[in-house]
């Protein structure tokens, strides 16, 4: 028999085109827009690089400058913490010591009782002993009323030295918190440094490398062109002196000569110093003697000649005579930025021994190397 049944179909949603022209339109839209959002950042020149490197140098400096005065901050607070502390355990110790003795009169009179003065004039068998024995307890009342006046006096010494321990450790401890704090600025901004080179090609770095070499040029002429005016004013003044003595007008010079000639000898102390660090590695917090950062060269330098140097440049630039760039001698220290962030040691020609930055060793360089905010001459 013939089936005569209709043969099954599938049926299919059907999805209008209309809708998906009008989904692709809009992912269009929404590409462009998120284009027109967000357009490609052009890659910096490799002069903004060298900017930009210099500045995060420059940054990286100066929070080494708040970290070494933390670090100096928080090593004088935690001195000044264990001798609070040896104080107190000292002054607890003979706190114990006036409660023993105080113990030991409490114990003599519960052992006496109040009957006792009575009954020993009583049973004596020498009236007079008896009088003389009084005078001796009269004695001892008076060592128990200065042992109680004692264990007072130690006992609110005791208290106001806790008390004074206790803010100095709180002290210590906020001291602390900005020496965490600093050392991760400067790691923070040297990480950014060494990521921004990071991602130049080999070209971007020989270009950014022939930037620096034309940088120094620059600088050492300048250098050179202040070595020769120091030369020529030196020159000068040792024709002036030569006729100031042939005249003979040069008796008034005696004690400047002494003077000039005492720093000299201590400048050559501080030069031979730092010949000795050329070489060794900049880094930040670093006094020696196998590294340094720029104030801690300086520092060690002049301690070979017998002066201390406050740790930071803030605090080096401000011991000493402010000296002008064209009044340069060899020991003289010049500091740079605006900021105060940085400082070498003056060798003379125009030129400094200096500890740059991170990455690179202690070296002579010129002066103009880098903006130069004020010199000052020690001792």
């Amino acid at each position: 028999m013939a089936d005569h049944r209709k043969p099954r179909t599938r049926i299919r949603a059907a999805v209008p085109a209309v809708s998906l022209t009008t989904a692709a339109l809009a992912s269009v839209s929404l590409l462009t827009q998120s284009a027109q959002a967000a357009p490609a950042q052009p890659k910096p020149s490799i002069e903004d690089v060298q900017k930009k490197v210099d500045d995060l140098y420059r940054q990286a400096g100066t929070e080494t400058q708040k970290y070494d005065r933390a670090k100096e901050s928080t090593a004088l607070q935690r001195k000044k913490v264990d001798k609070l502390l040896d104080a107190v355990a000292a002054r607890t110790d003979q706190l114990n010591k006036s409660r023993r003795e105080l113990g030991q009169y409490a114990a003599a009179q519960y052992r006496g009782g109040p009957l006792a003065t009575t009954a020993n004039l009583l049973l004596a068998d020498d009236p007079q002993s008896y009088f003389d024995q009084n005078q001796a307890m009269k004695q001892l009342s008076a060592q128990q009323t200065h042992a109680v006046d004692d264990f007072e006096t130690q006992q609110k010494a005791a208290a106001k030295q806790r008390a004074e321990a206790t803010t100095q450790l709180e002290t210590l401890t906020t001291a602390q918190a900005d020496l965490k704090a600093t050392k991760g600025q400067v790691q923070s901004k040297l990480a950014e440094t060494r990521e921004l080179l990071s991602k130049l090609t080999a070209e971007e770095k020989a270009r950014l490398a022939a930037l620096e070499k034309a940088r120094q040029k620059a600088a050492a002429k300048k250098a050179a062109e202040l070595a020769a005016k120091q030369a020529a004013a030196e020159k000068a003044a040792k024709e002036a002196a030569a006729k100031e003595a042939a005249s003979g007008g040069g008796s008034g010079s005696a004690s400047g000569s002494s003077s000039s000639g005492s720093y000299a000898a201590k400048a050559a102390k501080v030069l031979d110093f730092a010949r000795d660090q050329m070489g060794k590695p900049y880094v930040w917090g670093a006094t020696g003697p196998s590294s340094y950062d720029c104030s801690g060269l300086t520092q060690a330098a002049w301690k070979a000649a017998g002066i201390d140097l406050p740790r930071t440049t803030w605090d080096q630039v401000k011991v000493g005579k402010r000296i002008a760039t064209a009044d340069l001698q060899p020991g003289d220290l010049v500091f740079f930025y605006d900021d105060i962030s940085h400082v070498g040691i003056y060798i003379g020609g125009g030129k400094m021994i200096h500890a740059p930055h991170t990455g690179a060793n202690v070296r002579e360089e010129s002066i103009y190397y880098m903006p130069i905010y004020g010199s000052v001459r020690p001792a």
